[in-house]
């Protein structure tokens, strides 16, 4: 059992010391201001009617002195997002109706709906910035997200894209401060892991290590560094410099990606400059109010992100299980040198997730559970190829996710 122990502690001093600082707090963007050219906002939206309504407030009232309009798609919900999207439309003049639209299919359809108080168009400070989109039925080798995407930022002209989902609330700087960082680094796309929620208990159990595996998957510094070839990027919000989008050929360049942000990053990065950061700007306001929630949304990519092999899963599981499982069971059942060495790695592995936590406000306490939430997402990742190689596949909003796309 020496030899286990010790190798867990080789690849503890590793990611500690040579893995691109994963574990530290991170970049992140204070508030600030900048050039402010046109920018067009192009939110996908797939059932999405508990915070559509809140994520267009928050867009529509931003601090931006530049021209910014919203293109929301309604990619096939049936839970009325698009109503809810269509109700802050700016009331049309007395006499005039608004058609269905359906003779354009896939452009603007606006049906005839007063805006409700709450989310009075006439309240807000851009009424005509906004473009409801019905989303046409997707193409054969396209993913869903991306297809809705597409169809957004094909209406767009702006020299910058915001892509944002239909969860996120933005402070009213959010934009000015993206397109701030873009201009004075020179930058192709700005990305930012936006806050996410840690209410329920299991959000507080396994949200702050969704962040923490995603850094350890993408050390931030290295994705930022443009002499390395790491790229990833946050779906959330991620900020796009036209002609970047059109050097990789559009964003039919990932067509079939269901990782589609860091399919997005990588084709990027290859020709230009990309940045990864933490938002003090911009959260999720998507629960996730049981465990079971957070597996369905892991196991949704997870095998993905594995290339679908059955090699690289099982020296996943046998280099998961060595960081994070060894240490623990050694420190607990182990005797001299071994136990020694195990407590060592395990300690290593506690104190590199507390920025993590701190970040989300939760106590330090929550690293001696990060074993078992370990264990969690290692089982979840597991069950994500047992569902693809028994051809169930991933549901996840009604759609199937398999290797073909979604």
């Amino acid at each position: 059992m020496t030899w286990l122990a010790a190798f867990a502690v080789v690849a503890w001093a590793y990611l500690l010391l040579a893995h691109g600082r994963f574990w530290q707090a991170g970049p992140s963007l204070a508030p600030m201001s900048g050039p402010s050219p046109d920018v067009d906002v192009v939110i996908p939206a797939r059932d999405e009617a508990a915070g559509i309504a809140d994520a267009l407030r928050s867009l529509m009232t931003q601090d931006y002195a530049g021209r910014l309009r919203l293109f929301v798609v309604d990619d096939a919900s049936t839970d009325g997002t698009g109503e809810i999207a269509r109700r802050f439309l700016p009331p049309l003049p007395p006499g005039e109706g608004r058609g269905e639209g359906n003779d354009r299919p896939g452009l603007v359809s606006v049906k005839t709906a007063t805006p409700t108080p709450e989310v009075s168009a006439g309240s807000l400070p851009h009424p005509n910035g906004l473009t409801v989109i019905v989303g046409r039925p997707r193409p054969a080798g396209w993913s869903g997200k991306v297809w809705a995407v597409a169809q957004g930022v094909d209406r767009t002209t702006a020299p910058l894209i915001l892509l944002t989902d239909a969860d996120i609330v933005h402070d009213p700087r959010h934009v000015a401060t993206l397109v701030a960082k873009a201009e004075r680094d020179g930058l192709d796309l700005v990305s930012e892991m936006v806050e996410l929620r840690c209410t329920s208990g299991a959000e507080r159990a396994l949200v702050p290590a969704f962040v923490y595996f995603f850094q350890m998957l993408f050390p931030f510094a290295r994705v930022n560094d443009p002499m390395d070839d790491t790229a990833a990027a946050a779906g959330g919000t991620m900020l796009v410099r036209r002609r970047a989008l059109e050097r990789i050929g559009g964003i039919g360049a990932i067509r079939g990606a269901l990782i589609d942000d860091v399919a997005l990053a990588t084709a990027i990065k290859r020709g230009g400059r990309i940045w990864l950061g933490h938002s003090q700007l911009a959260r999720s306001i998507r629960p996730y109010p049981a465990a079971g929630d957070m597996w369905r949304m892991v196991a949704r990519t997870a095998y993905v992100q594995l290339r679908f092999s059955p090699w690289v899963l099982a020296a996943t599981v046998f280099g998961l299980g060595l960081v994070w499982l060894v240490p623990p069971v050694l420190t607990v059942s182990g005797h001299g040198m071994a136990q020694g060495l195990a407590a060592l790695a395990w300690a290593g592995s506690m104190l590199s997730f507390v920025p993590t936590l701190r970040r989300s406000r939760l106590s330090p306490l929550w690293a001696l559970a990060l074993p078992g939430i370990a264990g969690f997402y290692l089982a979840a990742t597991i069950g994500s190829a047992l569902d693809h190689h028994r051809g169930r596949g991933v549901q996840w909003k009604r759609r199937a996710y398999t290797e073909a796309g979604a």
